[in-house]
């Protein structure tokens, strides 16, 4: 109890002598990096392999544009402990922000999120202002800079009280995940769509590739609308494509010519893109998801 009232008399005296621009720097990154990892607990699919939107489906698309893609690999195996990390952190962080317990080590870990993520999945994006994630960097390189003050170094030193507040951010950040999940527990699973529709409501299709280039018998790689590797497949009735994402682990699968089989390099699944995509052998029994896709004119379209 001691601790808990020392907690909430340092968090009101860091509010009182803080100036208003900082309360309102403060104030937005707090709630933002908690309504961030609300948005991550809530969702049904977010640690489902097979969702749409899977942790795993998103590290697989990361990899294949990302400077730091090298770096995202051996990450897509264990991508469930990826996302339970991500969203504890963002909920971590987001607390300890509001609550002014360990407030230089919050804004370090939130700057060093905001680099990771604008590396990882916008770094593309140009013109470069579009990218939210850089401007989450610069918002909190500068809230850091001011809590740092004149001092050059953080003080990474925790006393008896300090851990308890560390605790207790701990502990916040899981019961937040948790009452999260529950709550997702009694959704269904979000689906993607593979159309869009314009306001007229006409079909807006992704075209992958003209069709000459595609022989019969080939196969082609490409990103699917939502960003994911796919493949595609042409034979004599016509054309169809698979999700590239291992259904197991998240992993990208090839396709191997000898065997005619897609296969996960990382624990061995095999896949059969000529009976539906169906697990063959190894730790996976799920299929992999398929995609839409059909000839339009002159092209192969994701419809």
């Amino acid at each position: 109890m001691t601790s808990l009232r020392n907690t909430i008399s340092t968090t009101r005296q860091s509010w009182r002598t803080q100036s208003p621009a900082l309360r309102i720097l403060r104030l937005f990154l707090g709630i933002t990096w908690i309504y961030a990892g609300w948005d991550k607990a809530s969702d049904a699919g977010f640690l489902t392999r097979g969702s749409a939107t899977f942790i795993g489906t998103q590290l697989s698309a990361y990899s294949t544009s990302s400077p730091i893609g090298s770096l995202i690999n051996p990450l897509l195996e264990h991508s469930v402990q990826v996302g339970i990390f991500v969203m504890l952190t963002e909920f971590a962080i987001g607390i300890a922000t509001l609550l002014w317990i360990a407030p230089t080590l919050a804004a370090l870990g939130g700057f060093a999120m905001s680099v990771g993520l604008w590396l990882a999945s916008s770094f593309h994006v140009n013109p470069y202002f579009l990218a939210s994630d850089s401007a989450y960097a610069v918002l909190w390189l500068v809230y850091f800079l001011f809590i740092l003050g004149k001092r050059r170094k953080v003080d990474v030193a925790i006393d008896r009280r300090g851990f308890l507040r560390v605790a207790l951010v701990g502990a916040g950040a899981v019961i937040a995940s948790v009452v999260g999940r529950t709550l997702a527990s009694d959704s269904k699973t979000g689906t993607s769509s593979t159309t869009s529709q314009t306001p007229s409501g006409a079909t807006t299709q992704k075209k992958i590739i003209k069709v000459a280039s595609l022989a019969v018998g080939a196969t082609h790689n490409f990103a699917s609308s939502n960003g994911t590797p796919a493949v595609l497949f042409r034979t004599n009735t016509g054309v169809f494509a698979y999700s590239a994402i291992c259904t197991h682990e998240g992993c990208t699968v090839a396709y191997s010519k000898a065997s005619n089989h897609l296969q996960c390099p990382c624990h061995g699944a095999v896949f059969d893109p000529s009976a539906g995509g169906k697990a063959i052998s190894g730790p996976s029994n799920t299929p992999l998801a398929k995609i839409k896709v059909a000839i339009s004119g002159a092209w192969v379209v994701e419809s």
